[in-house]
């Protein structure tokens, strides 16, 4: 594949001082469907007395995914959840109009090793009201060999409970040894790989782990390869084709104006967001300003 594209991604904290590996959005490639946000989380050995603390703070217009592969963290949300996510789960917050959550180790001083994306709500369904779920049970399929937790979409004739709005794919393939998978695609979706854990060649090209790798549309598949124990994310969708989206601190718009509306609304304690219960012992993100910033799609 003459096209593919490698996007390093960049080191980034998340909430005080959790380091990440942040792969979307890019300034070459901001999404890949629907997807427009990705963090590696990880694998972090927390000192005792330490754990990821990010205080409440405030969603439009996206949902939140989260995939755990080690440690436990607790959601509290504004609608009132109080959700610890476990490994192998799936923790899908969908923001619509508002909503505000905190996220927190569950325990101290506990590895931790996620994934953490946001995909974008289509116009139809972006001013939607907020929902949240757990998703405790995953379908997951062999493919010569290798195990595939099919964690959004529908793969290899198993589909995921996961409530997306737009035609897309996430999985994670994992194998405890060297070897090599052909992987059906969807040929109408561009897709993107990242790998998790170990070394990965995709399409004949080494992968790192800290870079994506994008491949446009028009494949029905594609050759992946290891040389050892490996865990790979990836990720699909059609491509974006409603109006263009705005990215701002935590909130996706269309417009800057509606960015700098719910901006405002989360700094005066608007009803918009509601109020998380009993929160997090990290304090309350201030929003950044939008004041002589021009965004651009």
């Amino acid at each position: 594949m003459s096209t593919l594209q490698r996007l390093p991604a960049r080191k980034t904290l998340l909430g005080v001082d959790t380091p990440i590996l942040r792969a979307l959005p890019h300034r070459e490639r901001r999404m890949v469907g629907a997807w427009c946000f990705l963090d590696h989380l990880g694998p972090t050995q927390f000192a005792p007395g330490d754990g990821m603390h990010v205080g409440a703070h405030p969603h439009i217009g996206l949902q939140t995914f989260t995939w755990m592969i080690e440690g436990e963290v607790m959601h509290r949300d504004s609608l009132g959840h109080e959700q610890v996510i476990r490994p192998g789960q799936v923790n899908l917050m969908t923001a619509g109009h508002g909503i505000a959550h905190t996220e927190d180790s569950a325990a101290d001083g506990a590895r931790m090793h996620a994934a953490q994306l946001w995909i974008a709500l289509p116009d139809a369904e972006r001013d939607r009201p907020p929902a949240f779920q757990n998703h405790p049970v995953l379908p997951v399929r062999s493919l010569e060999g290798w195990q595939v937790t099919v964690l959004a979409g529908s793969a290899l004739g198993a589909t995921s409970p996961v409530q997306v709005f737009t035609p897309l794919v996430g999985l994670e393939l994992k194998t405890e040894a060297a070897g090599t998978v052909t992987l059906p695609l969807d040929p109408a979706f561009e897709h993107a790989a990242m790998v998790l854990e170990g070394e990965a060649w995709v399409a004949g090209e080494r992968l790192d782990a800290d870079e994506l790798l994008y491949l446009p549309p028009g494949a029905d598949s594609v050759a992946l390869r290891s040389e050892g124990p490996l865990r790979l994310l990836w990720l699909g969708g059609q491509p974006w084709a409603d109006a263009p989206i705005l990215l701002w601190w935590n909130f996706v718009g269309r417009s800057q104006d509606a960015l700098q509306t719910a901006l405002q609304a989360w700094e005066q304690g608007s009803a918009r967001f509601g109020t998380v219960r009993p929160g997090s012992p990290a304090p309350r993100l201030q929003a950044p300003s939008l004041q002589g910033v021009h965004l651009k799609p």
